[in-house]
């Protein structure tokens, strides 16, 4: 019993870490595994299952993280357009109207995007604060 014990700690641990980890670029995968540990680790506190059965249910996730990470790689996405998509294709309706191949080609032009706006030119940020501060002041 004491291994079994140290076997579920162990695994909590990694799959936590990997959650964390997971929680930088994909903050929608991120709670969607962190609830899946939950529920399991609640049933196994809760004894409505045995140590056996939760590490089981521990490799079961650790299997599922696996593959949500290999997903973004079978639909040729980076991790952030993945972590975009994830987020489009969190909404089921969006997925039925939309489709794969939508989805994904909005996720790639969301970061595309992003990528563009998050180029600081320091000299035009300051004059565009002076500007943006100045327009606050006529009204």
């Amino acid at each position: 019993m004491p291994q079994k014990n140290l076997a579920v700690e162990t695994l909590k641990k990694l799959l936590q870490d990997e959650i964390r980890v997971r929680l930088r670029k994909n903050v929608v995968q991120s709670r969607a595994f962190s609830e899946l540990l939950e529920q399991a680790l609640n049933k196994y506190h809760n004894r409505a299952i045995e140590a056996a059965q939760v590490i089981e249910e521990l490799i079961t996730i650790a299997k599922q993280m696996r593959e949500a990470s290999r997903r973004g790689e079978q639909l040729a996405l980076s991790e952030d357009e993945a972590a975009f998509y994830d987020a489009l294709a969190s909404n089921d309706s969006a997925v039925q109207v939309l489709g794969d191949e939508t989805l994904k080609k909005i996720a790639q032009e969301l970061v595309e995007c992003v990528r563009k706006s998050v180029s600081v030119d320091w000299s035009k940020r300051v004059d565009g604060h002076v500007k943006m501060t100045h327009l606050g002041h006529r009204n």
